[in-house]
């Protein structure tokens, strides 16, 4: 079977260390990833589905706001990733957002974050580790819990902004203990999940790896011109 192609958005500065790890969970899950940076090709044609990478924070202007906290932005990886989200919507691709990703497919679909989450969610505990140590509840009847099950889920955490009022066609589909929305999703066709967390760094855990999964058989469905949402639950083990 021909592996799908995922287009993998990184940074520029650091995108060379964990585009491997990215790739290696698309690998494991049956694709195959192309990086992308902002600045050189990227076309959303070329590929079956994408996935927004970690890094630096997304500037306030997207979803008109002004910042408010000391942050390193990205303007030319913001207009990019926006940009893709926006065509991959548009052309039926499936997006799997990581950290930033999951930010940035929020406010592409027109939501808003929070600059200081920990500031207004004091009783979500902070950490920054990409060990496994923070604990989410997974939502109940959501495209994550069939991918990874209802169970609370450790994972890592590398973030101090969150998703704050929700994009269009989004819903929650984890907090963390404290309230924080951890996980974001399309209730609709295409695919899109968006996680808080880096499950890149998770590999070992196959409830990290079903969102791989998850991605790459909805991608798979895309280039067949297949329904995604069946292809996604049929991937899940839960």
């Amino acid at each position: 079977m021909t592996r799908p192609v995922i287009g993998v958005t990184t940074s520029a500065r650091s995108g060379w260390r964990i585009f491997p790890l990215v790739n290696l969970n698309l690998w494991l899950a049956g694709g195959r990833g192309v990086r992308w940076v902002a600045g050189r090709p990227s076309d959303i044609a070329s590929v079956d589905g994408i996935v927004i990478g970690g890094g630096d924070d997304i500037s306030p202007d997207l979803y008109g706001g002004k910042l408010i906290t000391s942050a390193r932005l990205d303007p030319d990886r913001d207009a990019m990733e926006r940009r893709l989200v926006d065509e991959a919507m548009a052309q039926g691709k499936p997006v799997l957002g990581i950290c930033r990703g999951a930010q940035m497919l929020n406010v592409a679909l027109g939501g808003t974050l929070d600059q200081d989450a920990y500031g207004t969610y004091t009783a979500s505990e902070r950490y920054w580790t990409i060990l496994p140590k923070k604990e989410v509840e997974v939502q109940r009847n959501t495209r994550l819990a069939g991918l990874a099950g209802t169970a609370p889920m450790l994972v890592n955490a590398l973030h101090s902004q969150a998703v704050q009022d929700l994009g269009q066609g989004l819903r929650v589909a984890a907090r963390d203990t404290g309230g924080m929305i951890q996980a974001v999703e399309r209730t609709e066709e295409p695919f899109a999940l968006g996680v808080q967390w880096h499950p890149e760094h998770l590999f070992y855990a196959h409830r990290q790896r079903a969102l791989f999964r998850g991605l790459v058989e909805a991608a798979a469905g895309a280039a067949e011109g297949r329904p995604q949402l069946p292809a996604v639950s049929a991937a899940g083990t839960y």
